[in-house]
C-alpha cells in the first residue's frame, strides 16, 4: 500500500495539520510522499491566507521510521540515481518547509528515525513523548547521510551529537534527545497530542507579522549574520502596520490583543 501525505487545511482558529500516513511501515517515507511534502509546502508559501500554525505529526502513533527501505534497491546502487534521490527529491522537500514562514510543530510520537528525524529537525518546535526513539542507523544499512541533509540536521543537534548520531548509529530515548537540545519538551506519551494542540493555540492567538518576521529573521541567522545594515533594513519594514499598532495599543489599554486577518470582516 503507498503512503501518502494528508495536507488538512486550517480550521476557524488557523491551526492546519500536515498527516504523514504509510500503514504498515510506521509512516516511512515513499518517493512520492517526499515529492507530495515538497508539493504541499510550496503550495502553503503561495496561499494569500496561510495557517497560523502548523502540526506536523504521523498517523498510528508513529512519527515517521525513515524511508521506505523496499523501494531502495531502485536507485540506490547506481550513483545518477542515487544523486538525484537525495538532490532532486529529498533536500527540495526539506528545504520547502524550512522556507515555510509558517510556525511548524513536530508533534513526535514513537520513531523518529533517518528521513523522520530529518522532517523534525526543520520544525520549530519538537513535542515527543516519553516513548519516542531518535537516530540516524543507517551506517548499519552500509550508506552514509546526504551531505544537504547533514548541514539540516546540524543545525539542530549540532556537531557532536550528528557524529554519534552517524557514527555509532546511535538511537537516543526522548530524555537523551532533550537532553542534547534536539526536543523542545518530552511529556506522556498520551498527552503528546494534547500539548502540540494547546501549543498550536497559543501560537494562533498572536502575531501572524511577528512569526513571519521571526522565522525570516532565524532562517537568515542560521545562513550567517547580515554584515551590513542595508541587509537588515528591510526586517523593519512592519513599523506602520496594523498588527504592530494593535499589538501595542493592547497591552497600553490592558486587552488582549486581535490580530485579525487584513479581510476579517470583524476587524
Amino acid at each position: 500500500m503507498p503512503g501518502h501525505i494528508h495536507f488538512h487545511p486550517a480550521d476557524a482558529q488557523g491551526i492546519a495539520r500536515v498527516i504523514i500516513s504509510h500503514p504498515g511501515k510506521l509512516n516511512a517515507l515513499d518517493i512520492a510522499m517526499w515529492r507530495d511534502l515538497r508539493a504541499g509546502f510550496d503550495a502553503i508559501r503561495t496561499q494569500p491566507r496561510p495557517p497560523r500554525a502548523l502540526i506536523v505529526q504521523g498517523e498510528g502513533g508513529s512519527f515517521v521510521a525513515g524511508g521506505d527501505i523496499e523501494e531502495f534497491p531502485r536507485f540506490r546502487f547506481d550513483p545518477a540515481t542515487l544523486a538525484d534521490f537525495h538532490e532532486e527529491i529529498v533536500a527540495p522537500a526539506l528545504e520547502a518547509m524550512l522556507a515555510c514562514d509558517v510556525p511548524l510543530i513536530a508533534q513526535i510520537e514513537g520513531a523518529c528515525i533517518g528521513g523522520g528525524l530529518e522532517i523534525a529537525a526543520c520544525c520549530d518546535l519538537r513535542l515527543c513523548g516519553q516513548g519516542s526513539r531518535f537516530g540516524v542507523p543507517i551506517a548499519k544499512l552500509g550508506f552514509p547521510m546526504a551531505p544537504r541533509e547533514i548541514e539540516i540536521v546540524a543545525r539542530v543537534v549540532g556537531e557532536t551529537v550528528l557524529r554519534e548520531l552517524l557514527l555509532e548509529a546511535r538511537v537516543l530515548s526522548a530524555e537523551e534527545a532533550r537532553l542534547r537540545g534536539l526536543v523542545t519538551r518530552v511529556l506522556p506519551d498520551a498527552e503528546v497530542a494534547a500539548d502540540a494542540w494547546r501549543t498550536a493555540q497559543r501560537i494562533a492567538e498572536l502575531s501572524p507579522q511577528a512569526m513571519r518576521l521571526n522565522k525570516q529573521a532565524l532562517r537568515h541567522f542560521t545562513q550567517g549574520p547580515a554584515s551590513q545594515r542595508a541587509d537588515r533594513e528591510p526586517h523593519y519594514a512592519y513599523a506602520p502596520s496594523a498588527e504592530h499598532r494593535e499589538g501595542l495599543a493592547a497591552f497600553n489599554e490592558k486587552r488582549p490583543a486581535r490580530f485579525l486577518d487584513p479581510d476579517d470582516p470583524a476587524r
